[in-house]
């Protein structure tokens, strides 16, 4: 019968021992070793426990959690019933390292050192490229050789295991970082004549994605439809539901779908893909008119967006009209209101975030929509436009609070220019956000501010 592997602890024994260690032989003549335990623990300047198996299926029985490092003579030869199920025959250099391969599958968070005859160094070496943390030869074997390179495969052993975990959690890092890096938006305004610009900052520390949401797609017939959202919460459950509103919306807008009828949709999405009815979402979608002049505006219980004409003060477009948020009322309408642009403008989009930091350490007054466009109206006084508009004003949101915002925060800028249009500048580019902190569009216009 195979060889039961012996249950594995998570923490080597040498990390919670304090000075005494445990050392499993296995050769086929244990009574061979010149090396005693007196010797040893002299040598070690600790005491210094041995344990010897004359074969792998005593070393298993013998292999609990307190042993510390396995010397293994590469010679002791393997029986069948020791193999694992399934494996093949082996021969060569595979035969000679069998029992070696034995130990370190019942094994695997156990130091190992390897003993074999002076005269194969080769072996030796392929016995640590196998995984062995160090060789032994026998005719060379001594007291102080032995305590030396116990303690030196241990603190291997646990150099080598920290490695591996550290290896594995920048893996699972990077894994999560182009996953969430592919699912923020990559806007389609190709044609559309606008330029557009974004920013998105999460609350929770290390992630790339949170429960604010942004879209912007141009539907066939000219229209730019725009769009940004907060679920309530700060969570990954929370960033999975923006996701999945985001999506939803994309696809209800290039269907055709448009104002009450699809905040009436995205409701039931919501309604069916949140953890508790207590989750809600907050939605301003804008349905820019092909000439870019008029647009019509839907607010479900969102901040109103902030437009700048060429010339006049940024303000607060209307939010009387607006409707509650997603996910309060089942049968909640969501009234469309038509909003003059003009023809050289600059609208920008904003979540809580933006909003809701404090102004000044040690105070609980918040910044507020007054607040913003006070701000806004100042940068733009400055002549600042475009990414360096956005960049500033979240930059002076994190300094009135003094320091990182606890909230997520997403901020998108489109803008419209006649005169640069009339140069051929085209349509914004398809961006993709550039940095896992803060989600930078690539190769964007300024609007004309």
């Amino acid at each position: 019968m195979p060889v039961p592997v012996p249950q594995q602890r998570s923490v080597p024994a040498a990390e919670t021992s304090h000075g005494d260690l445990t050392l499993l032989v296995i050769e086929d003549d244990p009574a061979g070793t010149t090396i005693t335990v007196p010797e040893l623990s002299a040598a070690a300047g600790t005491r210094v426990r041995i344990r010897t198996a004359r074969n792998l299926t005593e070393a298993a029985r013998l292999l609990t959690d307190d042993v510390d490092c396995i010397l293994l003579d590469l010679a002791l030869p393997v029986a069948g019933s020791e193999s694992a199920p399934g494996d093949a025959p082996v021969s060569g250099r595979a035969a000679e390292l069998a029992a070696l391969t034995h130990v370190l599958r019942i094994a695997p968070l156990h130091a190992v050192l390897a003993l074999t005859a002076e005269d194969d160094t080769e072996l030796a070496a392929e016995a640590v490229r196998v995984g062995a943390q160090d060789y032994l030869f026998r005719g060379e074997l001594d007291a102080r050789v032995l305590s030396r390179a116990i303690r030196y495969a241990v603190e291997r052993k646990r150099a080598d295991m920290a490695q591996h975990q550290l290896t594995e959690s920048r893996l699972r890092a990077q894994e999560n970082a182009r996953l969430e890096r592919g699912l923020l938006p990559t806007p389609l305004l190709d044609g559309s004549g606008l330029s557009f610009a974004a920013r998105y900052r999460p609350g929770r520390s290390r992630a790339l994605l949170g429960g604010d949401f942004y879209d912007v797609v141009r539907t066939p017939d000219g229209t730019v439809h725009a769009m940004i959202g907060d679920v309530c919460g700060h969570g990954p459950d929370e960033a999975a539901l923006g996701v999945e509103l985001r999506i939803a919306w994309r696809a209800l807008t290039l269907a055709g779908l448009c104002g009450d009828e699809l905040l009436s949709t995205l409701q039931q999405v919501l309604e069916h893909e949140r953890q508790s009815e207590e989750i809600f979402a907050t939605l301003c979608t804008v349905d820019i008119a092909p000439d870019g002049r008029r647009a019509g505006l839907c607010l479900a219980g969102h901040p109103a967006p902030l437009l700048a004409r060429h010339g006049r003060p940024a303000r607060l477009l209307p939010y009387e009209d607006g409707g509650p948020a997603l996910g309060l009322l089942p049968r909640a309408r969501w009234p469309r209101r038509q909003v003059e642009l003009g023809g050289a403008w600059s609208l920008m989009m904003y979540t809580d975030g933006l909003i809701e930091g404090r102004v000044g350490t040690g105070t609980s007054e918040r910044l507020g929509q007054d607040g913003m466009v006070a701000m806004v109206n100042g940068r733009l006084a400055e002549g600042l436009a475009g990414e360096e508009l956005l960049e500033a004003a979240v930059a002076e949101v994190r300094e009135l609070n003094g320091g990182e915002l606890t909230d997520d925060v997403a901020v998108l800028l489109l803008g419209r220019d006649p005169e640069r249009i009339r140069r051929g500048g085209g349509s914004a580019p398809r961006s993709r956000p550039a940095s896992p902190v803060v989600a930078r569009p690539l190769g964007v216009q300024r609007p004309p501010l």
